[in-house]
């Protein structure tokens, strides 16, 4: 293989390389379009229907947490009735007797 030939298939090889390089290129510069697409994606609606929900899970725990105390008010009136109707059978029984 004579000088020239080397240089031919060394000139020829760059090219191949030079070729796959811009390919690569080309394949970064979509990647990072990706990449840009992705990250407007999560700022622009994904943290702001994370926002969104949080907000009315926190009504919603609030909400809970008024229902459940309104409960144990109840449960305690009922509690109260409960002793008073007893206390109100023990003075009848007692009037009765006496």
């Amino acid at each position: 293989m004579t000088d020239s030939e080397k240089l031919d298939l060394i000139l020829s090889k760059m090219d191949q390389m030079e070729s796959r390089m811009d390919q690569v290129e080309a394949k970064i510069d979509r990647m990072e379009s990706d990449i840009r697409n992705i990250e407007l994606t999560i700022e622009n609606e994904i943290r702001v229907n994370i926002r969104q929900v949080a907000e009315g899970h926190l009504n919603l725990s609030k909400k809970l947490h008024e229902a459940l105390k309104a409960g144990a008010e109840n449960e305690m009136l009922s509690i109260r009735v409960n002793v008073l109707e007893s206390e109100m059978r023990r003075v009848k029984e007692h009037l009765q007797i006496a």
